[in-house]
Order: structure tokens, then C-alpha cells, then sequence
């Protein structure tokens, strides 16, 4: 008997995404695949520099064409993304994927109210009259729970809290209800309190428009909060890829290990050292040939200074690139 299995809304097949200046070519993501399904959440955890961001807005193709080289195969919705027109693409963005961006003060723009600039996408991407869109505008800040919406409406961004401004960027980019929403780090500038709540309002919102989610962050407590599956970066490629409850049991490359060590929960008493990785991350200008984690890691050996390690399954759906693990393991 054939069991019908779901296409996947995001099917990434070795990206790769160098930029170049007058001196240097940076190798910003370097051989990436990654699936998501339909409606599941996923988090790209990891430090800054490791080709997150990168990789999500090359989803998007929003990275300068001159100065971008993008490699590799990007397919959303079953959509070929790298052969897109310009005007496809403009139609692709916002009503197939959306972004929420991580400071939206600078996301908006300063000089129109945050309902006129739902209202325009809306009629963008919608056909609807304007009549009909400010209604859209207007249902969708009640759909993030923004308290007095009409007033809301008509207000400048630079009128609006973080928290507020960061939940009226998500009404934006939900409005014309997407079937992909990417976060790029939309929590990172807010505080604790306003930060669990937009964590919880994403995961609300998930579930109930049957989102998927490819969610940005270096803080492994907020992907608890949002993930399904965690795909752990390092120098520009994925380093470890598993569902959040294994990768929080058995964590497998050392990368993830000091990441998951360096957090201050877990029972640390009071005067004790937290846990630190040595070192820093690479020169993506100057990558080694082999892990680019070698330099910082005490598991380090020949092998892992001379070429990258294969991907490994080290049990169902987790995987790991790590010479520690053969791939007859």
C-alpha cells in the first residue's frame, strides 16, 4: 500500500551564500539543507556570526544581487525561490512567506501609521478595496491581541512600546495569511516579561492558522518555547539537527553541548562559575577546510582540522556532523 507523504513547505538543498567586497569574499552559509514540514516550528540556534540570519533571508532572496552570491536550491510551497522573477518574488513575499524582523522601529516606516502600512500590504497582495482591507488591517491587530485597536490603527510607530510594535509587525505579517512565517531574533530587544508573551502569542498563532515556522535565535530558552525541531549553526553550516526534547536530552556535538552548558538555569549555585565556550567564532573570510569548531573544542583532533565530517543519524531524526561520530556509527 502507498502512504501519500506530505510535500514539506521548505525544502533547502545545499545553500550556499557568499558575499563579496573589494577585499574579501565572505562565505556566509556554506552548504545549508534543511526540510520544514507543514506546520511544524523550527529553530536555527546559535552564536552571532553562524549564518542564521543569513539563510533565512536568503528564503526570501533579500540579500543586495550584486554584492550576493547564492548557490544551492530553495523550494517553498513547491515554488522554485532562485528562479523567480522580480515581480513573482514581490508576489511571493507577503502573501507565501512573511518576516518578522527583529527591531521593528526600523522595520516600519517612520512616516505612516502602522494601519496604513498593513492596509497597503493587504491591497497588495489581497485585491481588496480599502474599505475592505482596513477591516483586514483591523482584525488582524485583534488577532495579536493589541488592546484598543482602532486607536492602534492610526498610530505612528514611534507612538507604540516595543512589545506593542513588535506584536503590530506580526499583525503585518500574518495579515494576508501566509502559509510560512520566518522570526529573525523578533525577541531579542525586549525584556523577559513582554518576551515569554510574544513567544506565547507566535505559538498561539501557529496553531491556529496551521503556520509553519522557521524561527531565529541565539537563546535556547526562547526555541523551547517555539520550536518543534532545532537545528543547531556553526560557521555557516547546520551542526546538528534534531527534535527539541532529544536535542535537550542528548545533545551529541560539542558545540551544542557548551551552548546547552553555558546557560545560567539548572541548578547553579550561588558562587559558582558559568560555564564559558573558549575562544571565538571564525573569520568567515578564512575558513578552515575542515570544523570550523576545531579551534575551540577540547574533543579536537587531526581529522577535524582536515575536513568537515559527514552527516550522521545518531538515532532517528537527529543528526550530527562531528568526526566523534562515524558515519558507520
Amino acid at each position: 500500500m502507498n502512504l501519500h507523504v506530505p510535500q514539506p513547505i521548505v525544502s533547502v538543498r545545499d545553500l550556499s551564500v557568499h558575499f563579496h567586497s573589494a577585499s574579501k569574499i565572505i562565505s556566509a552559509v556554506n552548504g545549508v539543507s534543511l526540510t520544514v514540514a507543514r506546520g511544524e516550528s523550527v529553530a536555527l540556534i546559535g552564536e552571532s556570526g553562524s549564518g542564521k540570519s543569513v539563510t533565512l533571508r536568503s528564503l526570501m532572496r533579500l540579500h543586495p544581487e550584486k554584492t550576493t552570491a547564492i548557490k544551492g536550491r530553495i523550494e517553498i510551497d513547491g515554488a522554485d525561490v532562485m528562479t523567480m522573477s522580480s515581480s513573482t518574488l514581490s508576489a511571493f513575499r507577503g502573501s507565501v512567506t512573511s518576516m518578522i524582523f527583529q527591531e521593528p522601529l526600523l522595520a516600519f516606516d517612520p512616516v505612516y501609521t502602522v494601519g496604513e502600512q498593513i492596509i497597503e500590504s493587504v491591497r497588495r497582495h489581497c485585491r481588496l478595496s480599502r474599505k475592505d482591507a482596513r477591516a483586514v488591517a483591523l482584525e488582524a491587530l485583534r488577532s495579536v491581541r493589541i488592546p484598543s485597536p482602532e486607536q492602534r490603527l492610526e498610530a505612528y510607530p514611534h507612538e507604540m512600546s516595543g512589545g506593542m510594535r513588535q506584536r503590530a509587525m506580526i499583525a503585518l505579517a500574518l495579515a494576508c495569511k501566509p502559509r510560512l512565517l520566518l522570526a529573525d531574533e523578533p525577541t531579542t530587544a525586549l525584556d523577559a516579561t513582554v518576551q515569554i508573551q510574544i513567544l506565547l502569542l507566535l505559538r498561539e498563532l501557529q496553531r491556529e492558522m496551521g503556520l509553519s515556522i522557521i524561527f531565529v535565535t541565539h537563546d535556547i530558552g526562547a526555541a523551547v518555547e517555539i520550536a518543534d525541531r532545532v537545528a543547531v549553526m556553526y560557521g555557516g553550516r547546520i551542526v546538528e539537527e534534531a527534535p527539541l526534547a532529544t536535542l535537550l536530552a542528548n545533545p551529541c556535538h560539542p558545540y551544542t553541548v557548551a551552548l546547552l552548558s553555558s546557560r545560567p538555569e539548572g541548578g547553579l549555585s550561588k558562587g559558582s562559575r558559568l560555564e564559558t565556550i573558549p575562544g571565538s567564532p571564525p573569520d568567515l573570510s578564512r575558513l578552515p577546510e575542515g570544523c570550523a569548531f576545531a579551534a575551540r573544542c577540547k574533543y579536537a583532533s587531526e581529522a577535524c582540522k582536515k575536513s568537515f565530517p559527514g552527516r550522521v543519524a545518531v538515532s532517528p531524526e537527529h543528526y550530527v556532523s562531528c568526526h566523534r561520530f562515524p558515519e558507520s556509527a
